[in-house]
């Protein structure tokens, strides 16, 4: 049985980091666009501009940052591993995906995808945990402790797992 994330209270996409990963996420893809700029150069302009306009303060553009970083890694992995869709791998219909998101996220996604394949070649490498608190894009996380499923349709706050209150998640494959 899947969750909804917005069962839990309050839609977790109106938290204030959640906004921030969003607006993160579309400087990075324009930083991205047209340009032979790296991710990581285009993450630390993003970073930059959140602070300098007063948006966050430096810890919280490092941590949202981390995690825009995270979720654009673990998309990229897949693709780059001649995985499905992205929308088939993120679990759900992209009509309950914000379109200006979908498309932030998959852009700046298959642009990491190069990136990723000329960095890591490594094909054992574990997924990426996600954590409670942590923000994450849209998609599905499962629950490490007992399989369930927690669907985001935009950035939001990660809750506790509804079904066993765990607090580590990950990405599903297959």
């Amino acid at each position: 049985m899947s969750t909804e994330q917005e069962r839990h209270g309050a839609p977790e996409h109106e938290h204030p980091l959640a906004r921030a990963y969003e607006r993160m996420l579309e400087r990075v893809r324009h930083g991205l666009e047209g340009t032979e700029t790296r991710l990581e150069h285009a993450l630390e302009a993003a970073r930059e501009k959140a602070v300098e306009l007063g948006e966050l303060t430096r810890e919280e553009a490092e941590r949202v940052a981390e995690w825009v970083r995270r979720d654009l890694h673990e998309a990229a992995r897949h693709l780059a591993e001649g995985g499905e869709d992205l929308a088939r791998w993120l679990r759900f219909d992209l009509e309950l995906v914000e379109e200006r998101l979908w498309e932030l996220f998959s852009a700046a996604a298959d642009r990491t995808r190069l990136e990723l394949m000329l960095l890591e070649r490594q094909a054992g490498r574990a997924p990426a945990v996600y954590r409670t608190g942590e923000v994450a894009g849209p998609g599905t996380l499962a629950c490490r402790s007992c399989g369930e499923r927690i669907r985001f349709r935009r950035a939001g706050r990660i809750p506790p797992c509804p079904r066993c209150h765990g607090t580590a998640f990950e990405r599903p494959r297959g």
